[in-house]
C-alpha cells in the first residue's frame, strides 16, 4: 500500500504547544519518580552542547552539498 499524505498533521504535529508540553512534563515526572532520569552537571551539560554544536556545524553544509548533488 502506498502513502498518500492527507494534508492534516497528525500525532504531535497535530497538538497544540501546550498539550505537547504537558505531556512531555508528565514523561519528566514520571522518568524522576523511576529514578532514569537524567540528571546533568554544569560541566556535562556544557560537553553535551559543545559535542552537539559541532556535529551539526559538521554537517550543516555537507547536507546542502548533497541536495544540491541529487537535484
Amino acid at each position: 500500500m502506498a502513502y498518500e499524505p492527507t494534508g492534516k498533521p497528525r500525532g504531535f504535529a497535530a497538538m497544540t504547544p501546550e498539550e505537547r508540553s504537558e505531556i512531555a512534563r508528565k514523561g519528566g515526572k514520571e522518568a524522576q519518580k523511576r529514578g532514569t532520569a537524567r540528571k546533568w552537571t554544569p560541566e556535562e551539560a556544557r560537553e553535551a552542547g559543545r559535542k552537539g554544536g559541532s556535529v551539526s556545524r559538521k554537517r550543516g553544509p555537507n547536507r546542502v552539498k548533497r541536495a544540491k548533488q541529487s537535484a
